[in-house]
């Protein structure tokens, strides 16, 4: 266990949507949409204290965030498919002047 210095690792902070702009970062005006006031026009709120995150703190809870997404979403993707089709479209090279030769 670390006993000094700073963290080995980013601490993840659980963000919740704010409640008054539901997300959306701005609310609804007389004439136009005004900057959320409670989540520092962010959308997002700390789920254990209710409070705005300071905007460097933000970005990066969000880049850690949009990270963890990408990796959800890349492990759903079906894997790639191999076999002959594909083969077949790729360029060999074993033609004329370097083209494709399919055998056909």
């Amino acid at each position: 266990m670390k006993k000094h210095g700073p963290a080995l690792r980013k601490e993840r902070v659980i963000l919740t949507r704010c409640p008054d702009c539901n997300g959306r970062a701005v609310i609804k005006g007389v004439f136009y949409e005004l900057p959320c006031g409670r989540c520092n026009a962010s959308g997002w709120l700390s789920a254990v204290t209710g409070e705005p995150l300071p905007l460097e703190e933000l970005v990066t809870q969000l880049g850690l965030r949009v990270h963890e997404l990408e990796q959800q979403v890349d492990r759903q993707r079906p894997p790639r498919t191999t076999g002959p089709s594909e083969q077949y479209e790729t360029n060999n090279r074993r033609g004329a002047g370097g083209t494709n030769y399919t055998g056909d």
